[in-house]
């Protein structure tokens, strides 16, 4: 249902807004910092799987508009490119400043912060916005079955994110140190995901 070139493009995309600073990663890294590396892969791991219930409500949306009406999903598209821009510029200007907060020193269990990460993450209506805005553009309604293909493009996202954010939650310590003696790094990758965002809005804009 997912050609190859489609599943590339959308993981590396994917990949890369997944690395750049922002609130889940930060979290994750300060979490792996201050508690440790079980914590921190816990917690990042919830923060992931927290994506899937955002694309079960992505799919639904879609594929729902698809049928009611053509001219409100191109609609989506449009307003969802805008948001994408929108989310570019701000990355662009950002000054960098990823910084890692402090944690709760409270002990917490695995298992507690692990649905923690969970909670957090679905909850978070920025990131219902994200991917509403972002899934679309990768399915292709000529291939059919166009909630199958969201739900599968979602499921690629929450895996890569798992991966990335437990590895980030396990190379925690060495992660923090490495970005408080290089605090130009944030601001480069902030540059390429702004860089990033605004092509895919602009994409997502003009497809048809």
């Amino acid at each position: 249902m997912l050609t190859f070139e489609q599943l590339f493009s959308f993981l590396l995309a994917a990949m890369l807004i997944t690395a750049s600073p922002g609130p889940d990663n930060l979290m994750v890294l300060g979490m792996g910092i201050s508690k440790g590396r079980r914590h921190g892969m816990a917690f990042g791991l919830g923060c992931a799987l927290g994506c899937l219930s955002h694309t079960v409500l992505a799919a639904i949306g879609v594929s729902a508009l698809i049928a009611a009406s053509p001219a409100a999903f191109t609609a989506l598209k449009v307003c969802g490119g805008l948001y994408l821009i929108w989310l570019g510029i701000k990355a662009l200007r950002s000054r960098g400043g990823a910084h890692v907060g402090d944690v709760s020193q409270a002990e917490d269990s695995l298992w507690r912060l692990f649905f923690k990460g969970v909670f957090a993450n679905a909850i978070n209506p920025k990131v219902v916005l994200f991917f509403l805005s972002f899934l679309p553009q990768f399915v292709v309604a000529s291939h059919g079955n166009v909630a199958a293909q969201t739900a599968l493009l979602g499921a690629t996202f929450t895996l890569q994110a798992a991966v990335l954010f437990g590895l980030l939650g396990y190379f925690a310590g060495a992660i923090g140190q490495w970005l408080q003696r290089r605090p130009r790094a944030g601001l480069w990758l902030d540059r390429l995901a702004g860089a990033v965002f605004v092509a895919l809005g602009l994409r997502l804009i003009v497809s048809r």
